[in-house]
C-alpha cells in the first residue's frame, strides 16, 4: 500500500519583472510588482516573472500559473505545467516562469492564479492603472 501525497502548502507567490539565482542558490527577485503602471493602453510588458514557493508537502505534484483578464475569466497568458517535488514535509520547491510579451489591453484589474494538479490554491488580483499625467510646467520667468 502506497502512502498517498501530502498537499504541500504555496508559502508565496509574486509577480515581478526580473529573477537571478546566486550560486549558492538565493533567489534575488527585482521590481516586486503591488500594481502596474503605464502612460497609456495597451501596453506590452516584454517580460513578467511570477515566483512560487511550495512548502511542507511530500510528493510529487504540478504547478500551473496562469492570469486571467479583468472579466475574472478569460485566460490572458498561461504558463507550462511545471513539476514540484518534494522529498519530505520540510522541503521547499521555487518555480520561476517567465512570460514574455503580455499584451494588456486596457486598464483593470487583472488576476494571478496559481494551480496544483488542477485545482485552485491561489488567487489574486494585480490592478493595471495609467501613471498620472506630470502637471505643467509654469513657462519660465525671463532673468
Amino acid at each position: 500500500m502506497t502512502t498517498p501525497a501530502m498537499l504541500p502548502d504555496l508559502q508565496s507567490s509574486l509577480v515581478c519583472d526580473d529573477v537571478r539565482q546566486e550560486r549558492n542558490g538565493k533567489f534575488i527577485l527585482i521590481g516586486i510588482f503591488d500594481a502596474i503602471a503605464v502612460p497609456q493602453y495597451p501596453a506590452t510588458f516584454h517580460r513578467l516573472c511570477m515566483v512560487n514557493r511550495w512548502c511542507c508537502g511530500d510528493g510529487e505534484f504540478t504547478q500551473q500559473s496562469r492570469l486571467l483578464k479583468p472579466d475574472g475569466v478569460t485566460v490572458l497568458t498561461e504558463g507550462k505545467p511545471i513539476a514540484v517535488k518534494l522529498s519530505s514535509n520540510t522541503s521547499t520547491a521555487t518555480c520561476v516562469e517567465i512570460f514574455l510579451n503580455i499584451q494588456l489591453e486596457h486598464p483593470g484589474v487583472y488576476w494571478t492564479e496559481i494551480l496544483l494538479d488542477g485545482q485552485l490554491k491561489l488567487r489574486y488580483p494585480l490592478r493595471a492603472g495609467l501613471v498620472p499625467a506630470a502637471p505643467p510646467r509654469p513657462p519660465a520667468q525671463p532673468a
